[in-house]
């Protein structure tokens, strides 16, 4: 939670005690508040207590390991989850985005990129919590409820990840517009260099899904060599 001076707060979760201090250090430096606890059932206690702007979790953290800490935090809370583990295979990389991850880092990793991936995930956080502040996105299609995170399709509710619901979110705010994959990872990821291409085309493929399923139709193109367009009539 932000305090009253303004200062974001950060919680790492990680089991090893000099990438611990190491991580602190580094985000400490940068003006950040960091809470550092060495395993996952601590980690939820404080993640509780403290309401963090962020959470870093390593995946491997005794007692509550780093997944099953993503799945209680989602369940209660949109917080921007960043994990870190050392399986840096694709599957891996997908389970934890699946999961409702919102940035995936493979170890080991320089103290810039942390550095750099936290603030970008911290803007993307602010940048969420001003659409809850307006009330809602309505179109032929789909209704979004910034305040209860709720997304409608032709009536029928739909579940979306934290991620799919910022990048419909980012298309539903610029129909009829060609967006591409820079713009939407400034959109819905809080950073144009916060991701890659290939992670912009996998999130709109499992979003498409999802839409398609709900209303039997594809409002979402992809307009070649450009980018992609939101046409919900």
């Amino acid at each position: 939670m932000t305090d009253a001076a303004g200062t974001r707060s950060v919680l790492l979760v990680e089991s090893e005690e000099a990438s611990r201090n190491r991580a602190s250090t580094v985000l400490g430096r940068a003006g950040l508040g960091v809470a550092a606890v060495g395993d996952g059932k601590r980690g939820l206690q404080e993640f509780f207590e403290r309401r963090p702007d962020l959470v870093i979790i390593e995946t491997s953290v005794p007692k509550i390991d780093g997944w099953t800490m993503l799945a209680r935090i989602r369940e209660l809370s949109q917080t921007p989850v960043m994990l870190f583990s050392s399986r840096g295979g694709e599957l891996d990389k997908v389970r934890g985005l699946r999961a409702g991850a919102d940035d995936y880092v493979v170890k080991p990793f320089g103290s810039q990129e942390l550095l750099a991936r936290a603030e970008a995930l911290l803007r993307r956080g602010s940048h969420s919590a001003d659409q809850v502040r307006s009330s809602a996105i309505r179109d032929e299609l789909v209704e979004i409820d910034f305040a209860r995170h709720a997304v409608t399709v032709c009536g029928a509710a739909v579940e979306l990840t934290p991620t799919e619901f910022r990048l419909l979110s980012a298309f539903a705010r610029n129909p009829h517009q060609v967006l591409d994959a820079r713009r939407l990872l400034e959109l819905a990821w809080g950073d144009p260099l916060a991701g890659s291409t290939d992670q912009v085309k996998l999130y709109v493929s499992y979003l498409r899904r999802k839409l398609r399923g709900a209303a039997g139709v594809e409002p979402i193109s992809t307009v070649r060599g450009f980018g992609y367009r939101y046409d919900p009539n």
